[in-house]
C-alpha cells in the first residue's frame, strides 16, 4: 500500500494529483503509526520529504469491555448487545466504549484541521468545469493529503464529509490497508475511488502459493501421491 501511494501514476493510476502530498496525519496507535511509517520510507525512496503528524482525532473506536477479545467471545458474552450494535450502533455500544457521536465529536476538529491546511492561502475552487471523470483530464495540480486511521473511525470520517447521519454507519466497507480517495471541488466532496485493494493482490498470490506448498509438503510426507 505504501508502495503504492509512492507511485500513483503507475497503472491504474489512481486519482490523486501529481507530486508528494501535503502532510501524512495518521492516528497515534501503534499500527497506524507503523503503516504512516511505511508510507514516509516510500515516498523518502523517491526523494519526497513529506511531513507527518499523529492526530489523537483518529484513534479507532473505543470498545470498553469488547477491548482486545475476539469477536467470538464478544458474540457469546454480549450476544444481544453486539445484536443492536449492529442494528443501531447510535443507540448500542460497546458497554464501557466509546458513542459514535462521541467519536464525531473528535473526527471533526481532526478533519477541518486538514481541509484547512489543503486549502490555505490558495483560491476557491469552481463547479464552471466538467463533472464527468474519466476523458483523459489532466492532471489536477492541487494539494493532497494522506490519512492512516481504522475501519470503524473512517466510517464516521467518511459521514461527515458527505453530511450522513451517523445512523448510516454500516453503509461503507473498509478492507486492511484499502485505499480511498476523496476529492474536493469548490468545497463539494466527490468520491472518486474507494476500497481500492487491487495492490495487495501479490499478497494474495503469496498466500496461494505458501498453501500449496504446505499441501505439497504434507503429501510427501504422508507418501501420498
Amino acid at each position: 500500500m505504501a508502495a503504492r501511494l509512492a507511485r500513483p501514476r503507475m497503472p491504474p493510476v489512481l486519482p490523486v494529483p501529481a507530486g508528494p502530498p501535503l502532510e501524512i496525519v495518521h492516528s497515534p496507535l501503534g499500527r497506524a503509526t507503523e503503516t504512516a511509517d511505511a508510507i514516509d520510507r516510500a515516498m523518502r525512496d523517491l526523494g519526497w520529504i513529506v511531513p507527518r503528524r499523529p492526530d489523537d482525532g483518529f484513534p479507532e473506536i473505543g470498545q470498553g469491555d469488547w477491548q482486545g477479545l475476539h469477536r467470538d467471545e464478544i458474540g457469546l458474552r454480549y450476544g444481544a448487545e453486539l445484536a443492536a450494535w449492529r442494528r443501531t450502533p447510535v443507540d448500542v455500544w460497546a458497554p464501557g466504549g466509546e458513542s459514535l457521536p462521541e467519536v464525531e465529536a473528535r473526527v471533526r476538529p481532526a478533519l477541518a484541521t486538514i481541509l484547512a491546511a489543503l486549502g490555505e492561502g490558495r483560491p476557491p475552487g469552481t463547479l464552471d468545469r466538467s463533472q464527468v471523470a474519466g476523458y483523459g483530464e489532466p492532471v489536477a495540480v492541487h494539494p493532497w493529503s494522506v490519512l492512516v486511521a481504522h475501519d470503524g473511525v473512517f466510517k464516521v470520517v467518511l459521514l461527515a464529509l458527505f453530511g450522513l447521519e451517523l445512523e448510516r454507519y454500516w453503509m461503507w466497507s473498509m478492507d486492511l490497508c484499502a485505499i480511498t480517495v476523496v476529492e474536493f471541488r469548490a468545497g463539494r466532496p466527490v468520491l472518486r475511488a474507494h476500497n481500492l485493494t487491487a495492490h495487495l493482490a501479490p499478497l494474495d498470490v503469496d498466500r496461494e502459493a505458501a498453501a500449496h506448498r504446505a499441501q505439497a509438503e504434507e503429501r510427501e510426507r504422508s507418501g501420498a501421491q
